[in-house]
């Protein structure tokens, strides 16, 4: 099957090209730059990036697939909406609540993070800033929210703003916190995410704010996605529900990183 597109970008083919790993465990690199119509140059660059995120082991003339768990193709925000919604709903409501008047905090965009907003709807003297479109719309009459967006342009499959606008809309702010959501979260290859420009963009929620929190359900864990955010090093806190791997909890600790478990149903 040709996968010729001269449109795509770097981060969808990447994303093909880790497609392949998965279904077929090696790839060729003249097999990759006819199916891209890029050059083997191009290929290289995109083999070599795959390594370093552990999604990939060079071979000669290729690389086959690490065994390192890769996420799975990324879903549109209306797939996610539905997936762990209760656990979604609790993280939201306890992470409000470390939330105190005189807060000035960003909040990502995402699921998680819109399930933040709204349990902050009746809290006053806070400033938000956000580059999630479902994440202001939730804040649209919480009068005591002064809500703050990045600006930048749409990415319709996650309903969040992105590019050059949106970062240097940040240059000149410090927050107290950063709620992050994320796509995986591994100990070693740190926090991830899909898309490249989200992940530049959260590059710089990380730089503004005093504090970074990662709020995610436990299926993130142990996942790597292709572009890197941050490594654990530079986490404060995690929020998440109490099917977090044992081994986990014990090297977050050793960290110095908070994790916050959300009580289970009753």
């Amino acid at each position: 099957m040709n996968l010729s597109d001269k449109t795509l970008s770097t981060s969808a083919r990447r994303e093909r090209i880790v497609n392949q790993l998965k279904a077929l465990g090696s790839v060729q690199v003249n097999a990759l730059a006819a199916d891209f119509a890029v050059s083997t140059v191009t290929i290289r660059n995109d083999l070599s990036f795959l390594e370093k995120q552990g999604v990939a082991t060079r071979a000669y003339g290729g690389a086959m697939l690490s065994t390192a768990p890769i996420m799975e193709t990324e879903r549109s925000i209306a797939a996610k909406l539905s997936e762990h919604s209760s656990i979604k709903e609790r993280i939201g409501k306890l992470a409000a609540s470390l939330i105190l008047p005189g807060s000035t905090i960003i909040l990502d965009s995402g699921t998680t993070t819109y399930e933040i907003a709204r349990q902050l709807r009746d809290h006053q003297d806070v400033i938000v800033m956000t580059n999630g479109m479902n994440v202001a719309d939730a804040l649209v009459d919480a009068t005591g929210v002064d809500l703050l967006v990045t600006g930048g342009r749409l990415r319709r499959h996650s309903l969040s703003f992105y590019g050059s606008q949106a970062e240097n809309s940040l240059q000149n702010y410090h927050f107290d916190m950063l709620f992050l959501g994320v796509d995986g979260l591994d100990p070693l290859m740190g926090v991830t995410t899909h898309n490249e420009d989200e992940a530049r963009l959260n590059r710089c929620m990380c730089d503004a704010s005093k504090k970074i929190i990662v709020v995610t359900d436990s299926s993130k864990f142990y996942r790597i996605s292709l572009h890197k955010i941050i490594g654990i090093d530079r986490v404060d806190k995690i929020i998440t529900d109490s099917n977090i791997p044992a081994t986990l909890l014990d090297i977050f600790e050793n960290k110095g990183i908070e994790v916050i478990l959300v009580e289970d149903e009753s």
